[in-house]
């Protein structure tokens, strides 16, 4: 009996799967909210600030591994081989000589600059767009393998902007790791900056990696960018691994304190879509959709096929970030869910301003309204949406509610919604809303496509996926694509699992646990044609919307105008 966890650290919560490494079965699963995160402690919405506390990652690991065990026969545990991690990204944090990230300090322990600097945070822009200039002059560029445009959810936007705003910690900064690095070093007991093994996959994405200018950017261009990036290259790492490397066996005090064997090995670890890809079964000229808060699309070609062609306005092509062997393509949008959420959010506040002070129903009953109108505000909106006939959504959206990842990420754009009138009725808004994701979908496949890159095959996975027919349809009808849905809800976890009975040595390659493991489908959405053709005409207003929102609502005299009133 072999058995394998995978633990999927996503922006809200944390997911383990215990699952048998020969079958792919999954044994048990557990899900822990972050406390923290979850009492909206660290972050600044209106400054666009999202940091999460290091504690939060280590007592969800603790809560989701013994929650998931206990559901578990007892010869389980005794019978787990490996364990791996995949994590948002990028999420940086400081960390001082030992790797302990600052926050962990004492003299941190309140301080947001300390903490994980979540992916959704876009205090960076600033320092990203500095980053742009000086890659477009430089006498190489060091974006050309992230699309050409380098973002402020990325590592050194948001290294810099942490080290230019924090004095503290500027002074106690030794190093910096990403979460997906943390988490196995943490468990191996090697955290040590310079030795930890590091993700192919987070440095060669986010962190302008790559083996042709020998690792990192050069020192000369980190100190042109900043003076305060000096002697951080040498700090951090020259090489990277794929996950199918094991960075080695859990320490006795971690295995005393998950229950686990000292002989479990911990594999290095990854971005959540990149795992989730490998999930879901992901092969060459397959294009993943990881739905939910956000979205991040990833695919796998052969590097022979690419031809030294470099896509543009993506979020990376890395050798071996995906499977290694082949190169992975990573895009996406900023925001999906997120979308949805904040309409939720927008039409809920003045019902639960009012249940908060009523006194017509006792706190029970208020607390029970409360969560019923949560829950079931937007099934009810997509069930009304859904009625409305593609030649009546008259208004038009934009997706980029937390600015725009791909293509061409500028995290500077705000949504705009155009052609309300006094009949506009809340599903008609939301419906709005639902085109203009399932829009963005589309822009990213057509630069994928234009750039040479043909799909094949689209693949959902994600809550949304699995949960939302009116989003998925949607999406299909305006792709023009038949979408398949991973069957499992935990496809980033149980990809992690996979890699976690690779570097077991249960299977030799990646490819091998993907065939033994791999969940199939739940469900496929095949395209209306004619509401495709009805789609198309919606979409071309949406680029026209887009066009007029980002010349000329974000241009510096309009950005210093609403700067300034």
């Amino acid at each position: 009996m072999k058995y394998v966890i995978g633990l999927d650290y996503g922006s809200d919560s944390c997911r383990a799967v215990v699952a048998d490494a020969l079958t792919g079965k999954e044994m048990a699963t557990a899900v822990y909210a972050y406390p923290r995160w979850s009492a909206g402690k660290y972050c600044d919405p209106k400054r666009n600030r999202y940091r999460q506390h290091p504690l939060d990652y280590v007592e969800a690991m603790e809560h989701t591994i013994a929650e998931a065990l206990k559901k578990c026969p007892p010869e389980v545990a005794k019978n787990v081989a490996g364990i791996s991690f995949d994590t948002t990204g990028s999420t940086p944090a400081p960390v001082d000589k030992n790797g302990t990230p600052l926050a962990l300090l004492p003299e941190f322990a309140e301080n947001p600059n300390a903490m994980f600097v979540l992916w959704k945070d876009h205090t960076a822009v600033a320092e990203a767009a500095e980053v742009n200039a000086l890659a477009k002059k430089w006498e190489t560029d060091y974006t050309a393998y992230e699309g050409g445009v380098y973002s402020s959810e990325w590592f050194w936007a948001k290294a810099l902007h942490v080290l230019r705003e924090d004095a503290a910690v500027r002074r106690a900064a030794y190093s910096w790791v990403e979460h997906c690095d943390w988490m196995p070093a943490l468990l191996t007991g090697n955290a040590q900056p310079e030795t930890m093994p590091r993700s192919r996959c987070a440095a060669g994405h986010k962190a302008m990696w790559h083996e042709q200018w020998d690792g990192l950017p050069p020192e000369k261009f980190l100190v042109a960018l900043d003076p305060l990036l000096a002697g951080y290259r040498e700090r951090l790492y020259a090489q990277t691994v794929p996950s199918n490397h094991k960075a080695g066996l859990i320490s006795k005090e971690w295995a005393d304190r998950l229950g686990l064997p000292q002989s479990t090995a911990v594999g290095v670890g990854a971005f959540d879509c990149h795992m989730g890809a490998v999930g879901a079964a992901i092969k060459p000229y397959t294009f993943v959709r990881v739905i939910g808060t956000s979205t991040c699309d990833v695919m796998v070609v052969k590097p022979e096929e690419l031809r030294g062609k470099l896509i543009r306005g993506i979020c990376g092509q890395v050798n071996g970030s995906v499977i290694p062997g082949l190169v992975g393509l990573e895009a996406g949008q900023s925001s999906f869910g997120d979308v949805y959420a904040w309409f939720k959010r927008a039409l809920a506040f003045p019902a639960e301003a009012i249940l908060s002070k009523t006194t017509l129903v006792d706190e029970e009953t208020r607390r029970k309204l409360a969560d019923e109108l949560a829950e079931k505000i937007i099934p009810e909106l997509a069930k009304e949406a859904e009625k409305i006939p593609v030649e009546e959504s008259v208004i038009i959206a934009t997706d980029w509610l937390n600015g725009r990842r791909t293509p061409d990420a500028n995290q500077r754009l705000t949504g705009s919604i155009t052609g309300l009138n006094l009949g506009s009725t809340a599903p008609l808004i939301f419906r709005a809303l639902v085109e203009a994701t399932a829009f963005g979908s589309k822009a990213i496949v057509d630069r994928f496509i234009s750039e040479g890159v043909r799909i094949d095959s689209v693949t959902g996975i994600g809550g949304i996926s699995l949960k939302s027919p009116f989003v998925m349809q949607t999406l299909a009808d305006v792709l023009n694509m038949p979408i398949k849905v991973c069957k499992t809800e935990q496809a980033c976890a149980l990809g992690a699992a996979m890699f976690a009975a690779v570097v077991a040595g249960v299977y030799e390659t990646v490819e091998d646990a993907q065939l033994a493991m791999a969940p199939g489908f739940a469900a496929e959405y095949a395209p209306n044609p004619s509401r495709h053709e009805a789609y198309m005409k919606l979409y071309n207003r949406y680029l026209a919307l887009g066009k007029f929102t980002e010349q000329t609502l974000h241009d510096e005299d309009y950005r210093q105008i609403t700067t300034t009133s």
